[in-house]
């Protein structure tokens, strides 16, 4: 299994590798966590040494950020030691972690959204002129971040108005500027395009050239072995080996993270329909902000993949189809009806459905159990005399959470879930409204394998059911493996369909970068 193909960096000097040998700089020992009960992180020990790169690996709920988040004191262990430059600490707080070198990239960003880029990244740590924010030291340090990291994001932007990507290197500007001994990376590339990605990788080189360590949890395989020195995986909360990245390969990670083997990654992938069959979705010069003109159909049964770089205008295309964002232009028909919602509900009604791009913004009630988050775009249905009955809710949402493995109670808060549950739960919350089309927006972002076999089957299952499927992807290979035909974004427009042998990352990426080399 391939997750990206990126560029490499040159390996690391030999006095680098040395370094390896010496003292770590963390030390966990016997370290447990659980949360209502249910262990988390069950009696772990491991070293992270100065100056490499450590990778935690395994399935969403392993136990992989809790035990990061042990380390950059979030939470308090239940059982266990944590020593750091040979001291026994005990952390209260991430403030108190910061003060002893380490610093954390978070899974979830925590911006200021009405903040600069600037203050964001310097918060709490600006420079001070007579007790004042010295806002030109600020912006002068900032100015000479950028530069050294090859970050193109202005100073002076408000952080509550950038792309998910764009905040990702806000955090990791953040961490960077903070000079910490350990950096904490929880998916930091989840986000990111393919050169951006790129640039990072380097930058962790970097930092690690420069005797700083970055502890590294990724669900992209590939990455892990590219960068990584050593790689811990972890399995139910129990560590299962800790050794050398250049001893393993994609499959035996795979295998020790799931105690078996995967299999193939992606479902066996059903004929297209007919090119007579008639579309589900018409899409015919739709204007939308950040839509410049699109046509395109999708039919029943038919899974479309929607590719592009940050920006191209993929999930402006999927609000302006569903009614969040309001459109200048165009004609949409849906189930050969006319299609023109003023709001998402509208398009819910018309047999539409939409899985954002982030779950946390934009899908989920963390704070909310996993019935009602499940049943949340259906309650009429539960519903009598405008009552709605919670013991109906219950055994739909159990019914489908058993359907999709969902590995929790009808009760749990979403917020304990692992990030797989929580993307299953947006897919079940889905299938309870009974679509015609399905539009899913980076369906397997910050998912592990084993989690992003079982959304593959969810949207294969969804489309053999007669379904019409879009799919907006950043991850190129999984187009590759799950779309019929391939529709490619930029700047608004669709500038080409791939279909057949053509449906490959390379005729992607060249059609996704061919008129910025133009210009």
């Amino acid at each position: 299994m391939h997750d990206r193909v990126l560029p490499l960096t040159p390996p690391p000097p030999p006095e680098y590798l040395r370094t390896m040998a010496g003292d770590p700089i963390v030390r966990v020992a016997g370290i447990s966590k659980s949360f209502g009960g249910a262990p988390a992180v069950r009696d772990v020990s491991l070293k992270i040494r100065r100056g490499e790169v450590h990778a935690l690996v395994g399935e969403n709920g392993a136990g992989k950020s809790t035990l990061s988040k042990i380390i950059a004191g979030l939470i308090q262990p239940d059982e266990g030691e944590l020593t750091v430059d040979g001291q026994r600490v005990s952390f209260g707080s991430p403030r108190e972690a910061l003060a002893r070198g380490i610093a954390t990239i978070a899974q979830e960003l925590a911006l200021v959204p009405k903040l600069t880029v600037a203050q964001n990244v310097y918060l709490g740590a600006e420079p001070r002129r007579f007790g004042v924010i010295d806002r030109r030291a600020l912006n002068r340090r900032y100015r000479e971040l950028a530069a050294q990291t090859g970050f193109d994001l202005p100073g002076d932007a408000v952080t509550g108005t950038l792309s998910t990507a764009q905040a990702q290197k806000v955090e990791i500007l953040r961490a960077v500027s903070r000079d910490a001994s350990l950096i904490i990376m929880d998916e930091p590339t989840a986000a990111l395009a393919h050169d951006d990605t790129a640039k990072l990788h380097q930058i962790i080189r970097d930092l690690a050239r420069g005797g700083r360590t970055v502890l590294l949890i990724s669900h992209f395989l590939s990455e892990v072995l590219a960068l990584a020195d050593t790689v811990s995986i972890l399995r139910d909360g129990a560590l299962v080996r800790t050794g050398p990245a250049s001893a393993e390969t994609e499959a035996s990670l795979i295998e020790a993270m799931l105690g078996r083997s995967l299999g193939s990654v992606f479902p066996l992938r059903q004929p297209p329909p007919a090119a007579t069959t008639e579309p589900v979705l018409d899409v015919t010069d739709l204007r939308a902000p950040g839509v410049a003109g699109v046509s395109l159909a999708v039919r029943p049964g038919e899974i479309v993949g929607l590719a592009g770089l940050v920006g191209a205008g993929r999930t402006e295309l999927a609000y302006a189809l569903y009614g969040h964002a309001r459109r200048s232009h165009g004609t949409v028909t849906l189930a050969g009806r006319r299609h023109a919602p003023r709001a998402p509900r509208d398009a819910l009604r018309s047999g539409m459905f939409l899985i954002p791009e982030s779950r946390k913004d934009s899908g989920l009630v963390l704070g909310r159990s996993l019935t009602e988050n499940v049943t949340l775009a259906t309650l009429r249905r539960f519903a009598t005399l405008g009552i709605v009955s919670a013991g109906r809710q219950r055994r739909a949402a159990t019914e489908l959470a058993d359907r999709l493995s969902i590995r929790a109670r009808p009760s749990s808060p979403l917020w304990t879930l692992s990030g797989g549950n929580q993307q299953k739960v947006l897919f079940a919350r889905g299938m309870l409204a009974t679509p015609r089309v399905l539009i899913a927006d980076e369906p397997t972002r910050g998912v592990d394998v084993g989690s992003r076999r079982a959304i593959y089957d969810l949207i294969a299952e969804q489309a053999a059911a007669g379904l019409g499927v879009l799919v907006i992807s950043s991850d190129f290979e999984e187009l590759v493996g799950l779309a019929h035909r391939v529709l490619v974004m930029r700047g608004g427009r669709l500038v080409a369909e791939l279909t057949g042998d053509r449906i490959n990352e390379h005729e992607i990426l060249t059609a996704a970068f061919s008129e910025e080399k133009k210009q």
